[in-house]
């Protein structure tokens, strides 16, 4: 009898990867006293700790958890196979592609329909995450290719730069600033600010504003791009974000400005990741040559 799920296997490998409940709560988007029940039940079930705690210092691996955790993720990449296989695709190749959650509106679609064209012989499953969904499951073996930006991405990941992606800056129309082709981050600096909710993309934009030593105010963080929009469309704040719809009315139905900001150091490089650097096997080679005439 398995007295383990792989869900809880699955909240254990999120808290070792983040090295803490709050940061893997917040990835796997579940409560932190769902994840500290579920290590407490794993840890008993097993008779021995996973982590060492220490008050005031991040959750560190024990040998044994460190053990438990590499076969957990060898376990749940294995169940990620099985559970995308369909009779349908018996017998053929896969390829799993990854695109960040902001970029899929804008890219994904084209991106299935090329990879499914030029590799007609190729079953393509995606899958839709964050930027550390998205490294875990490169670094796991669930994702082969990745469409995103290149934030938090180590020496370990083969990267090509698809496209260059410039902010933009969310606001109403009668706002100060809406009236101008373009705006600079030392201008945006002065009016509170609407982020993502996503830490590396709030971190990334925060850090563009220390660049030129501005620290403005945090008004929200939002959950998803269309809050957003929603909530600068309501003049909560100016809405900093890569992706810009080209609609200029928010979901519930109120005029939206958007403005590029000026400053060039502040453009993002879109890219096409796998995990590892050396040559890849001709499928995957395949598949990004495809990519990348698609969007470059």
């Amino acid at each position: 009898m398995l007295y383990i799920s792989l869900r809880q296997y699955e909240y254990i490998c999120a808290i070792g990867r983040h090295g803490s409940l709050s940061a893997a709560a917040q990835n796997l988007n579940v409560s932190q006293p769902a994840l500290s029940n579920a290590l407490t039940r794993v840890e008993e079930q097993l008779g021995y700790p996973l982590f060492a705690r220490r008050r005031g210092a991040a959750m560190t691996l024990t040998p044994q958890g460190r053990n438990f955790i590499e076969e957990a993720e060898a376990l749940l990449a294995s169940a990620a196979r099985l559970e995308n296989s369909t009779d349908t695709w018996a017998g053929k190749a896969r390829l799993r592609l990854g695109c960040f959650v902001d970029l899929a509106p804008f890219l994904l679609a084209r991106a299935l329909r090329q990879l499914r064209a030029e590799l007609p012989d190729v079953a393509i499953t995606y899958r839709v995450d964050s930027f550390q969904g998205l490294i875990s499951g490169l670094i796991d073996g669930r994702i082969d290719l990745a469409v995103t930006y290149g934030l938090s991405m180590d020496a370990s990941f083969t990267r090509q730069t698809l496209f260059r992606s410039t902010p933009n800056a969310l606001l109403t129309p009668d706002h100060p600033l809406a009236a101008q082709r373009d705006v600079s981050l030392t201008e945006l600096a002065t009016y509170p600010l609407i982020l993502s909710e996503e830490g590396l993309s709030a971190q990334h934009v925060l850090g563009l504003f220390r660049q030129i030593g501005e620290s403005p105010m945090v008004a929200h963080r939002a959950a998803s791009l269309e809050i957003q929009r929603s909530l600068a469309a309501q003049g909560e704040g100016v809405a900093i974000s890569y992706a810009n719809p080209p609609a200029d009315i928010s979901y519930d139905n109120m005029p939206l400005q958007s403005l590029p900001v000026s400053d060039s150091f502040a453009a993002e490089p879109v890219v096409l990741a796998r995990h590892g650097t050396g040559p890849t096997d001709a499928q995957t080679a395949a598949a990004e040559r495809a990519l990348i005439r698609l969007m470059k």
